[in-house]
């Protein structure tokens, strides 16, 4: 007699991520933040009342692949967008999803200005340290020799100066609720990214103010490496330059974020 196995699912498609290919590089991490967020609102029931707000970059078809509204930003205006929606739709859960280029270069001052009137919106922002979608040029977050098109000798920071720590800086700014920085580089880090988004989405359903979780990528096609040496490269040598950890946790969610 040939017993019957019961079947269980233990691993399926959010609803908030759509059921479309993406146009994302073989060993990308956006993927992987995408499902992220997309678990997070299925997760908080938010996902009928969430407005996304996709950038100029590798991300620029992200409104495509979260099952949410959304909306397309000017280079780097994401945050003033985001500003506008959130204050006419108090009620709906309105995020950004930028990377380097687009936030902490051309947005810089939005961000640090939205940050600063205390805008209770999230962020989330990818850093792999390189432009990607232009060509794998020298970006804001370039490590310190680290080679580009740009800077094929590896970044001079007596020329061109030094990286810019966005979690470090925006986490002295009043309006900040919660500021942290995860990675994406392993299992126990992609874990640890996905509480930091839920704590960040959380921030901003109790009215507290900013928030940004700041999310270490890999970028194997400009970085000219497989995906697993891109992910180590994250590992080996983004981390040591942006290290992981909590800037700005506001009290009202310490026992949250520590969950």
């Amino acid at each position: 007699m040939i017993e019957q196995v019961e079947e269980k699912v233990v691993y399926q498609r959010p609803d908030s991520l759509s059921d479309v290919p993406t146009h994302y590089c073989p060993g990308c991490t956006h993927g992987v933040a995408h499902r992220l967020v997309a678990e997070v609102l299925d997760e908080l029931g938010v996902r009928g009342r969430t407005i996304g707000v996709s950038p100029v970059g590798c991300a620029v078809f992200a409104y495509k692949y979260f099952n949410v509204d959304g909306a397309e930003a000017a280079h780097g205006r994401a945050p003033a967008m985001a500003t506008g929606i959130k204050r006419t739709l108090p009620d709906h859960v309105v995020f950004t999803y930028q990377g380097d280029g687009d936030l902490a270069s051309i947005g810089l001052a939005e961000i640090v200005h939205a940050a600063t009137r205390g805008e209770n919106f999230t962020t989330i922002f990818i850093n792999n340290a390189i432009y990607g979608m232009t060509g794998g040029q020298m970006a804001p977050t370039t490590l310190p020799g680290q080679r580009t098109t740009s800077s094929p000798l590896g970044r001079d920071v007596e020329l061109t100066g030094f990286p810019i720590h966005m979690a470090e800086m925006l986490s002295a700014v009043p309006g900040a609720a919660y500021i942290v920085r995860r990675s994406l580089h392993n299992v126990k880090e992609i874990n640890r990214a996905k509480k930091a988004i839920k704590t960040a989405f959380q921030a901003q359903l109790a009215g507290l103010g900013f928030s940004m979780v700041e999310l270490l990528s890999s970028c194997p096609t400009n970085w000219g490496m497989t995906p697993v040496e891109a992910l180590e490269w994250v590992e080996d040598h983004m981390i040591p330059v942006y290290p992981l950890g909590d800037f700005k946790v506001l009290d009202a969610l310490q026992s949250v974020a520590k969950r």
